[in-house]
């Protein structure tokens, strides 16, 4: 949190700059952006900043790790324009997805208890394959992300030898849900493509159990994240009045 400031004082970019390791630049940008509220300007043209600012930026610093520099800023966008319903509304937003993404990694969890090999049965009717339409219609996501995720070692779906169409089996379709979710929980595909042959391979959850309490950590910290940013943003609101 920035230090305390006494009402009544005068600050310059460099005074809101130091205290929070920026560059006077930055600064200046925020304000341009409507991350902080309008400057005052001396005779010469130069900015001048108040203990409003100092809290304004504080408020902005606190909200990325939770929200994100976007949402952030368009929080004190908000603000700052007087819209202050939409603000919450993006603080709303923030949380649901958070939500979200807890419910994610408990899908994850209950998935991969159930996850043992399966044999790859020849495609025809009744046999649970699709094809890669379909499947990436039902994950919401384009069919160009699942080829992608083919080059990547994540999924490896036969080719039809009449029509040369990927089929996605019971176990191909298995893998590109796990995958799917996983990428909802922030990894990488480099990081994906060796936990899913380790589940192949061993057919439960134990390979996973490092990633997904690492996964825990990280959702904990943006909640918490989340806390800590409302109650700068709360401080700032008081000041504004």
């Amino acid at each position: 949190m920035a230090k305390k400031l006494q009402s009544g004082i005068r600050l310059r970019p460099i005074d809101l700059a130091r205290g929070h390791g920026l560059s006077t630049q930055a600064v200046r940008n925020y304000e341009v952006d409507g991350i902080l509220p309008a400057a005052e300007r001396t005779p010469h043209g130069y900015r001048v900043y108040t203990p409003l600012h100092a809290a304004a930026l504080g408020a902005f610093l606190a909200l990325i790790p939770g929200h994100g520099h976007a949402t952030a800023a368009s929080i004190l966008r908000s603000v700052n324009r007087g819209t202050v319903d939409a603000a919450f509304q993006l603080l709303d937003e923030s949380h649901a997805q958070l939500l979200e993404d807890r419910r994610t990694l408990r899908a994850v969890e209950h998935a991969l208890r159930d996850l043992s090999p399966v044999a790859t049965p020849e495609p025809g009717p009744g046999s649970g394959h699709t094809f890669i339409g379909p499947l990436a219609h039902q994950l919401g996501i384009r069919p160009a992300t699942l080829r992608k995720w083919e080059r990547a070692g994540l999924v490896s779906p036969r080719r039809d030898p009449r029509t040369g169409y990927r089929v996605y089996d019971e176990a191909d379709v298995r893998d590109t849900r796990l995958a799917h979710q996983l990428r909802r929980g922030g990894y990488l595909l480099d990081q994906i493509a060796p936990l899913i042959t380790q589940v192949r391979s061993a057919g439960g959850l134990e390979p996973l159990e490092a990633a997904l309490a690492d996964w825990h950590g990280r959702l904990s910290d943006r909640g918490r994240a989340m806390l800590a940013g409302a109650a700068e943003l709360d401080a700032y609101l008081r000041q504004r009045g």
